[in-house]
């Protein structure tokens, strides 16, 4: 050891390290951050998220070479990255596809959270980056899916952004400022493409860099929710259930990297447009502001939201205002607050069951739209469950959770489809178990007869 810090001291590293602290962060969040000895393979998500992001980096600037800002040529420079740039087709496939594949790998990721309680209690702030950087890659998506100028892209963005119109007062001003101009046009492409290309990845690499400081501040959860810095230490002080993330975890995320990638290239080279969900068929048709095509719907990521904010007609309002009543009744009647606290929310829900009835059902539509994001910030709020991990729950919790997960991929059918009666009523139940599953979580995430929760982490060599 002595001769090691004789090298460190006199060498690069250690010339490196009087100036940059490269060895102590290398060692806080890789060589010496001890994880929990039992990750499974919903484990691999973070890292491929972050695999997926520096795929999506590369890719972007090497587009950003050949294409063109502009509602002229847009579209043209898009097919000439396709047919006269070397590589340029693979680059731009590489780029869609992993667009879709970066919602996919952090649904899964949040999914995990959500089972395994990665939300609870020290996390609630790593869970908060976590959903912002999720609002993030929403945003950097809508803005990333104009700059095709293909009949999708511009109509979507149309749609979207005339959402805005309907928030009361200043909504008209407000879709007006967003497009730079009265329809979607070359000011529109312009403000797009600046915070696609680079406001929002700013921020995105921001929040994704406080995420991994805060996790590894508090430490990872697991899936049996045991706190392993709370438990047993060796004689170093490190956790009796934890592994060193490097090489441990390196290694074993190795194994999800190839097999993402696997899929990733499949889809590359055999399939980029997914049957019209990856890359829309439209979209390969230029920018037409006259002719407006049969169906129009947001990509895949957005669709089970664009299925809310559709759901909310003004018949639906009448079942949320109603809910809101119930709901102010049930706390008046069993209420635990005293005092005003003990009224404040049910006034609270009274004036939102008025205000349901009084504004218009597109604005809370948007309402609806936005908030099924937004309430996922205040989770680790929500939850009193007395365990964290769907493992130990009652087993009825967890048909709670699978009806969730299903009813999330139905909204997201429903809403790549047409409307109909029959799909908006679909839309309209699945509007409201979602809302249910969060609003009455304080409620029934402690019901039931919990299993005792292990001192341990439960781990199985493999």
């Amino acid at each position: 050891m002595a001769g090691d810090k004789t090298v460190e001291s006199t060498g690069f590293m250690g010339w490196l390290d009087r100036r940059f602290p490269a060895t102590s962060t290398w060692k806080a969040h890789v060589s010496e951050y001890y994880a929990p000895k039992n990750f499974n393979f919903w484990y691999f998500f973070g890292s491929l998220a972050l695999l997926v992001l520096v795929i999506q980096i590369v890719t972007g600037i090497f587009l950003v070479m050949h294409y063109k800002p502009d509602a002229e040529r847009a579209f043209q420079s898009v097919e000439y990255i396709m047919r006269e740039v070397p590589g340029g087709w693979f680059i731009r496939y590489m780029h869609s596809t992993g667009a879709s594949m970066f919602f996919v790998v952090v649904y899964l990721h949040m999914l995990r959270g959500l089972l395994y309680g990665s939300y609870r209690k020290p996390r609630e702030l790593v869970w908060i980056f976590g959903v912002a950087i999720f609002l993030c890659l929403m945003g950097e998506a809508f803005f990333g899916y104009l700059l095709p100028w293909g009949q999708m892209s511009y109509w979507g963005a149309q749609v979207i952004v005339n959402l805005f119109s309907a928030i009361p007062f200043i909504g008209p001003d407000l879709s007006i400022w967003i497009r730079g101009d009265y329809v979607v046009s070359d000011a529109t492409l312009n403000r797009f493409f600046a915070f696609h290309v680079i406001a929002i990845p700013l921020v995105l690499i921001g929040l994704v860099a406080a995420h991994l400081v805060a996790l590894h501040e508090v430490g990872s959860n697991n899936p049996d929710g045991v706190e392993i810095k709370e438990g047993p230490k060796d004689r170093h002080g490190r956790p009796m259930d934890g592994l060193p993330f490097h090489p441990y975890y390196t290694v074993h995320d190795i194994v999800g990297v190839a097999g993402f990638l696997i899929v990733f290239a499949a889809i590359v080279f055999f399939g980029p447009e997914m049957g019209g969900y990856f890359l829309e068929y439209n979209n390969f048709i230029p920018a037409d502001s006259l002719k407006t095509p049969p169906h129009i719907a947001p990509v895949w990521y957005f669709t089970p939201f664009y299925s809310m904010l559709r759901a909310t007609t003004d018949d639906f309002t009448w079942v949320l205002s109603g809910a809101a009543v119930l709901g102010a009744l049930a706390l008046l009647v069993k209420g635990r607050g005293r005092g005003i606290a003990r009224i404040a929310l049910p006034v609270i829900l009274i004036v939102v069951a008025v205000l349901l009835r009084v504004l218009d059902a597109k604005f809370w539509g948007v309402v609806t739209m936005g908030g099924t994001v937004v309430i996922l910030f205040f989770l680790p709020w929500l939850d009193h469950s007395p365990v964290k991990s769907i493992r130990y729950r009652p087993d009825w919790h967890k048909v709670v959770y699978a009806l969730f997960m299903i009813d999330f991929v139905i909204l997201g059918y429903v809403g790549t489809q047409p409307p109909s009666p029959a799909l908006n009523l679909t839309s309209q139940i699945g509007t409201l178990y979602y809302l249910a599953f969060f609003f009455l979580m304080p409620v029934w995430s402690r019901l039931g007869t919990f299993k005792p929760v292990p001192e341990r982490v439960v781990y199985h060599a493999h």
